[in-house]
């Protein structure tokens, strides 16, 4: 007889047996992106404008791994390998088509505590060269780099995990206020850590509860030994770096290649530095010794592992939010589609793959997305054209950066975190929209600041749950209602200017809870409606949280011709909407936005004067015809009018 485990083996086999070549091909589709948008790749229309996105990204690629190299408190030289590593990996398994992954200067802050708490320097500067095996750096910051290396490879493995457990499904938890305001407190963090540069002042490594507050105190204790020509080179590359990029914004419309002024500042600057030898002269400190060429992979220390969790944690968490929201406002800019799970697994994998090789932890960044937008890349072959010209950096160019100066690279950084302090605009926002989300971002932000990203961010969150808990008992209703509307118009008369007009009646509170997936369904209803050519619809309904009702019933026996030369109309039944915050807000726009691109006119009806607040300060509401209504029937007055009005032009041109 057969036994139970040979049984096992027999079944195991039937199963290996059983898979097709097409199942073995759509899982690779599925889990490989490349393998569907490089087949397809046009080639003619795309090259151009992704070669030129690659050229420009790969001079904010080299300057940014340097300067959050440094921020990790390790070699500069290892922020050129993850700069290159990193994006290719990510250009394999990634779904955004302009999110450039790289270093990143939330999880270069955040893996510098490991660094500093495990193997707390004595003097910052790079210059020393120790002369040993791997790459000529000293022992010392092979073991810093090793410790760095670990929490990318921890923080890569939680994320793989995350994504084999389907945690992508919980992301709706991460409002966008939430984000905002971790992010902001963050990047208000490493402009702290850099003020030390700014000034030139020699001081520890401060870190942990309150850090932020000691180093400011620390600062001004020991004022009197800032140096000034460190802090006027300082200034001086600000001024420049802001003036050119706000020129360049200004006329991007018109020139198509901008000023590389990172470029240029670091080249000038290193000329500057090496003829006046302000390193010895003026006691200047610079990038010192680059390393040519790749390193020999080499796993990372794996009996630091039990000391980074918390470091590698706030990589996972920190790095996965603020690279998903620019890949999902990447996929909602140019209407394609992100899975959530798969970027956990193309994120993991960016962070777990090239530890081997001595990479800091990496993310996608905001300036680098916003300068993929800004020169027209396409697809993520801007990416890795990108990785092309940092390879010759690193083989040949990076030894001629021995004299930048450390503060210009804390300018850099100052700078490129602009985005993400102007997001301090946003507050009033908030104010105008839902004032429980405006407290939720100052508290999360201050709890940042007090702490750490990863702690803002696990705040925001269980604020956001707890204030949701009590806010849902105050509303009147909570389940979907089955709406039947009447009128006493005709339907012979009115057939025609009822045709392709649908009611969607909301009849639930929109909040972050549910607001995806009323978009997700809502979504549906209109596709199916776009491309349908049928004159006259029967009633659809959507479970979750809409209600599809077509006012016309089939008896119509009017000219099919009119129905599709008149625009669609979705009317938006707004009398159940009993409390919202912003993210339904912010769902509610990106449907009138994306209907508005479909010629869908959009208005909604039964809107209260807060709901009609909220959407006129959230976006801009332009158009001809109004769009908010006091009733249902108001409504189809207003649209019957403007048809009845379009066809009596058109017989008077004739």
């Amino acid at each position: 007889m057969m036994t139970g485990a040979k049984r096992k083996r027999n079944a195991v086999w039937r199963k290996i047996q059983a898979v097709r070549f097409e199942d073995v091909k759509v899982w690779c589709m599925r889990r490989l992106p490349i393998l569907k948008w490089v087949p397809v790749y046009n080639w003619k229309e795309n090259l151009v404008p992704d070669t030129v996105s690659g050229m420009m990204l790969a001079i904010q690629q080299v300057t940014q791994g340097l300067a959050f190299a440094v921020l990790s408190s390790v070699h500069p030289v290892f922020g050129l390998y993850g700069s290159f590593f990193p994006v290719i990996i990510y250009a394999i398994f990634g779904m955004g088509r302009h999110v450039a992954t790289g270093t990143f200067a939330l999880t270069s802050l955040i893996s510098a505590n490991a660094v500093e708490r495990l193997l707390p320097s004595v003097s910052t500067n790079f210059t020393t060269n120790n002369n040993s095996e791997v790459l000529g750096l000293s022992e010392f910051e092979m073991q810093r780099i090793g410790v760095a290396a670990a929490v990318s490879f921890l923080g890569g493995i939680i994320q793989v995990a995350m994504f084999m457990l389907q945690l992508g499904s919980a992301t709706f938890l991460l409002t966008e206020p939430v984000i905002s305001a971790m992010t902001t407190g963050a990047a208000t963090h490493v402009v702290t850590s850099q003020v030390k540069y700014l000034l030139g002042m020699k001081m520890p490594y401060i870190s942990g509860p309150l850090g932020f507050f000691h180093i400011y105190a620390y600062i001004f204790e020991n004022i009197r030994s800032v140096q000034l020509e460190a802090l006027l080179l300082s200034l001086l590359s600000i001024v420049v770096l802001v003036l050119v990029k706000e020129l360049n914004e200004k006329f991007q419309r018109n020139i198509k290649i901008v000023l590389p002024i990172d470029l240029v500042l670091i080249i000038a600057t290193s000329i500057a530095c090496y003829y006046a030898d302000m390193e010895y002269i003026y006691g200047l400190e610079v990038v010192g010794h680059i390393p040519e060429g790749l390193p020999s992979p080499k796993p990372p220390p794996m009996n630091v592992l039990p000391e980074v969790v918390t470091e590698a944690f706030g990589v996972a968490l920190v790095g996965y939010v603020a690279s998903l929201s620019l890949a999902q406002g990447s996929a909602k800019k140019f209407k394609y589609t992100v899975d959530d799970n798969q970027e956990f697994l193309a994120h993991g994998l960016s962070n777990v793959i090239p530890s081997f090789f001595f990479c800091i932890p990496s993310a996608a960044a905001m300036g680098r997305t916003a300068l993929l937008y800004s020169t027209g890349a396409k697809t993520q072959v801007a990416c890795l054209i990108s990785c092309v010209l940092i390879l010759v950096v690193i083989y040949a160019i990076g030894p001629m950066l021995y004299w930048l100066p450390m503060c210009v690279l804390a300018s850099i950084i100052v700078v490129g975190l602009k985005g993400m302090l102007m997001q301090f605009r946003d507050l009033k926002k908030y104010w105008n929209v839902d004032r429980i989300d405006w407290i939720i971002w100052v508290s999360t932000y201050v709890f940042t600041i007090c702490f750490a990203a990863n702690v803002g961010l696990l705040y925001g969150v269980v604020c956001t749950t707890v204030t949701m808990i009590f806010r849902f008992p105050r509303a009147k209703t909570l389940n979907l209602k089955n709406v039947k509307v009447e009128y006493k118009y005709k339907t012979e008369d009115n057939c025609e200017s009822l045709k392709q007009v649908k009611i969607v009646s909301v009849n639930n509170p929109l909040v972050f809870l549910n607001a995806r997936k009323f978009h997700a369904d809502l979504t549906k209803i209109i596709q199916k409606d776009s491309t349908s050519s049928q004159a006259c619809e029967d009633v659809n309904k959507c479970e979750q949280n809409t209600l599809l009702c077509s006012f016309s019933n089939g008896s119509c026996h009017g000219e099919s011709q009119s129905c599709h030369t008149e625009r669609c109309v979705l009317i938006l039944d707004c009398s159940g909407l009993d409390f919202f915050d912003y993210t339904g807000i912010s769902v509610l726009l990106q449907i009138y936005m994306d209907c508005k691109s479909r010629h869908i006119d959009v208005l909604l009806a039964h809107c209260k004067a807060s709901l009609i607040k909220a959407m006129q300060h959230g976006g801009n509401l332009e158009s001809e015809k109004p769009v908010f209504f006091e009733s249902l029937s108001s409504a189809i007055d207003a649209i019957q009018i403007h048809r009845n009005y379009s066809k009596f032009s058109e017989q008077s041109e004739v």
